[in-house]
């Protein structure tokens, strides 16, 4: 059945792979982006253009997650043209690289407001509209840097993103009894076919940089190196959205509540099998075991 979906930051990256490989599913897809008409004018137009081009349902909205006014109108806007919104994916997210000491608070302060305040913001706008309709689907991308193997200089990015994690884990129980399911999608390192190290920001405090650099020089050259040589030849960015095609094509109900495509294999799916054993054994263990599966649909 289709779906009207919106997904964060899908300019780019996994959230523009997604939103192809979701619209060429046959759903309707709003691909989230801030400045459709100026900063990311380019991307929006090449997704009308690959729109048009395959007949497919993939439409741009305005969304700038550091903004509530804008998670505001980007909802409405979908449910004035579509009337309804089944999938809300945050996939939105910006990496920061460097000595963790070099980061002022405020730098670290606006990486969490992109990874994890970001959700809340879409959150809030989108979960009224969820729970009026008694169904719907929070599918989160992760990272397996929250409990996987995690190489240094990468600090504030990690820790935005486990934040993030724990978010999603205490979201899905709180939204089950309203008929939401939740996902988390967890993608290991891509050293091909993304430009997250790339693109990623460096702290303002050159003189720390330099501090570290005399014991440090390269890490990150050498980091990127060394997960190129432990991934398989064949790894693919594009197993991330065939995987988020396959939990949201996904009977309600019957979605996983986590997904791994790591093709470094660096741990986090080991830890997280434990993490997620230990949620599900205590919240039955305290008579909760409900909230570990959306309930059937409801109206309210």
């Amino acid at each position: 059945m289709s779906k009207t979906i919106v997904i964060s930051g899908a300019s780019s990256g996994f959230g523009a792979l997604s939103a192809r490989a979701l619209a060429h599913a046959g759903h309707t897809v709003y691909a989230g982006m801030r400045g459709i008409t100026d900063r990311n004018a380019e991307q929006a137009d090449a997704a009308a253009e690959y729109a048009a081009e395959h007949h497919v349902d993939l439409r741009t909205v305005e969304l700038d997650i550091a903004s509530q006014d804008s998670a505001d109108s980007a909802v409405a806007t979908i449910l004035d043209q579509s009337g309804r919104l089944d999938v809300v994916i945050h996939n939105a997210g910006h990496m920061v690289t460097g000595p963790t000491e070099a980061f002022t608070p405020e730098e670290i302060d606006a990486v969490y407001d992109t990874n994890v305040l970001g959700t809340q913001r879409l959150n809030r706008a989108a979960l009224p509209v969820l729970r009026r309709q008694g169904q719907g689907l929070l599918l989160w991308v992760g990272s397996t840097s929250t409990r996987g193997g995690t190489p240094p200089y990468l600090g504030p990015y990690f820790a935005a993103k486990a934040a993030m994690d724990a978010l999603a884990v205490s979201y899905a129980g709180e939204v089950a009894r309203f008929g939401i399911e939740s996902t988390i999608v967890v993608p290991g390192s891509f050293t091909h076919g993304t430009n997250h190290f790339a693109k990623s920001a460096r702290p303002a405090d050159t003189a720390t940089i330099a501090d570290y650099d005399v014991l440090y020089p390269n890490l990150m050259q050498q980091i990127g190196e060394r997960l190129a040589e432990i991934a398989p030849a064949d790894a693919d960015v594009a197993d991330v959205a065939a995987a988020i095609v396959e939990v949201v094509d996904t009977a309600h109900g019957k979605r996983p509540f986590r997904v791994h495509i790591d093709p470094a294999d660096d741990g986090a799916a080991v830890v997280n099998a434990v993490a997620d054993r230990i949620r599900t054994e205590f919240l039955t263990r305290i008579g909760l075991e409900d909230l570990l599966h959306p309930s059937q649909a409801v109206t309210i």
